[in-house]
């Protein structure tokens, strides 16, 4: 969430013709400044929540099914009251 307004940034600035003439850095602002702060922090937001929602819970579906397959233990949890 935090990386999305560059990652959008980034994905405006590679376009042809994006953000005027100049050097990169007055390019990056002229695209901010047409976009608009709060749209540049929102747009397209849920849709990158799910994608990394949903790849985040894929890993650890993947992780969960090979540790099964491995015969490995995930959690190696001890009563610390109980003698050793």
């Amino acid at each position: 969430i935090v990386s999305h307004p560059a990652d959008s940034l980034l994905s405006k600035i590679n376009k042809a013709g994006a953000g005027g003439t100049g050097s990169m850095f007055q390019r990056l602002g002229n695209i901010a400044a047409e976009t608009g702060i709060v749209k540049l922090c929102t747009q397209g937001l849920f849709a990158r929540c799910i994608m990394i929602g949903t790849l985040t819970a894929g890993q650890f579906g993947v992780f969960d099914i090979v540790m099964g397959m491995v015969g490995a233990k995930k959690f190696h949890f001890h009563d610390p009251k109980a003698a050793h």
